[in-house]
């Protein structure tokens, strides 16, 4: 349970990073796509989003294509108590492909980005698989 509060923890600091380097950029060059937040730093808007904003939504967008499946397949793990070890390793390694996947992301670098996407999607069928095997159990 510890390390599954840990890893949403740690993906949670990630997505508000992502939101937060995002924000530094549209401050840092006060270029905002929204008429509203531009004239409140008495600027135009701008017709489109800042290479590295555009980069973050990316990889934010990612996050909420995969993220959601690890909190449910995760809590479905605990609630059925699936293998201890094997589970918390799979959310660790889940974990740390998805914040690589972010820095490579952000940083533009393959085939870096695409092997820890694809690391999490084995991550993530790992768990859904143990929770397979778990239901084979209960009903054999």
């Amino acid at each position: 349970m510890e390390v599954y509060a840990l890893c949403v923890l740690v993906l949670f600091l990630k997505m508000l990073a992502i939101s937060c380097y995002q924000g530094f950029f549209r401050l840092r060059y006060r270029a905002f796509t929204n008429h509203e937040d531009a004239a409140f730093f008495h600027r135009d808007a701008n017709p489109q989003e800042l290479p590295q904003v555009s980069r973050a939504e990316k990889a934010w967008a990612n996050d909420l294509e995969n993220i959601p499946l690890f909190f449910i397949l995760g809590g479905l793990c605990l609630a059925m108590e699936t293998p201890g070890t094997a589970t918390a390793g799979l959310f660790c390694l889940f974990t740390a492909a998805r914040v690589m996947h972010t820095v490579m992301y952000l940083s533009g670098r393959q085939p870096w980005r695409t092997l820890a996407y694809g690391v999490g999607v084995l991550c993530l069928s790992g768990l859904a698989g143990l929770l397979g095997a778990g239901l084979i159990t209960i009903k054999g």
